[in-house]
């Protein structure tokens, strides 16, 4: 697991962008795995900006989202098919053809949900996956005490999710009590995870993922056995860290030679 930790929000989309970007660097047909939440916002504005300028072109892609709320309809301005068509399907120029997410509105929950890890299986997996982290340790839906090894499912929202997500509803608007969401076996099998968190609510649950024994309590500590996992965060999250000094300086690579032959120190972010 890479861990860096940025001076502020921004910098933190912009070395996320730079990630997934390498990551499928070649790849006629990547294949993404996108979250909703206020986390990747920077992210998925920041590769907005790249295509705009004409950096990066993710049009030829395909799209597969982490999860949707059970019981809300796909128009629903609320549910994660609208909310990834706004912030990932149009600013990435996208077909909507080439972007999935579950279905949270099928008559058959569990056929859909098996459906949906065929499907991704089929478009050869994931080649980067985006995630975010909640307040009590989630990545997708998968709540503590979530198995390690579970696939897309139904999935009964904690109270904690249910009080954080809260915010995005109306007054007196029930917030959902279930979903669909891939499962921490699904998401694993992923070939590179980037993750991103801000804000010091999510210092506690980026603390126990990262430096934490890894426990079902905290379900995103599953990624600590993940090849290929780059977790960025600001300051705010990383803030309950012990080796955050060390975290600082993790993009600092060598560079051997020059005028003089000798090392220097070279950061490799963006912005």
């Amino acid at each position: 697991m890479e861990v860096v930790i940025c001076p502020n929000e921004a910098e933190v989309g912009a070395v996320a962008a730079d990630r997934v970007i390498s990551s499928i660097a070649g790849n006629q047909t990547p294949v993404l795995g996108v979250a909703t939440g206020s986390s990747p916002v920077q992210l998925y504005e920041e590769l907005a900006r790249r295509i705009e300028a004409g950096e990066v072109d993710l049009s030829h892609g395909l799209a597969f989202a982490l999860d949707e709320y059970v019981g809300i309809p796909p128009e629903h301005p609320l549910s994660y098919k609208e909310t990834i068509r706004r912030t990932v399907q149009e600013p990435f120029r996208m077909d909507p053809a080439r972007v999935r997410v579950p279905n949270g509105f099928a008559p058959d929950l569990a056929a859909a949900a098996l459906e949906y890890d065929n499907a991704i299986a089929d478009a050869g997996g994931v080649d980067v996956q985006i995630l975010g982290i909640g307040t009590n340790g989630h990545i997708g839906f998968n709540e503590p005490t979530s198995s390690f090894s579970s696939r897309t499912r139904v999935k009964t929202l904690t109270r904690q999710t249910r009080e954080d997500n809260a915010r995005f509803f109306s007054d007196g608007e029930a917030v959902p009590t279930h979903c669909v969401t891939q499962g921490l076996g699904t998401i694993m099998e992923a070939r590179a995870i980037v993750m991103v968190a801000s804000g010091e609510h999510k210092a506690d649950a980026v603390a126990a993922m990262v430096e934490g024994p890894v426990a079902g309590v905290c379900p995103a500590s599953i990624l600590q056995f993940h090849p290929k996992v780059f977790v960025v965060v600001d300051e705010a999250a990383g803030a309950k860290l012990r080796y955050a000094d060390y975290f600082r300086h993790s993009l600092e690579l060598p560079i051997t030679g020059g005028p003089d032959d000798g090392s220097q120190l070279s950061n490799v972010s963006a912005g």
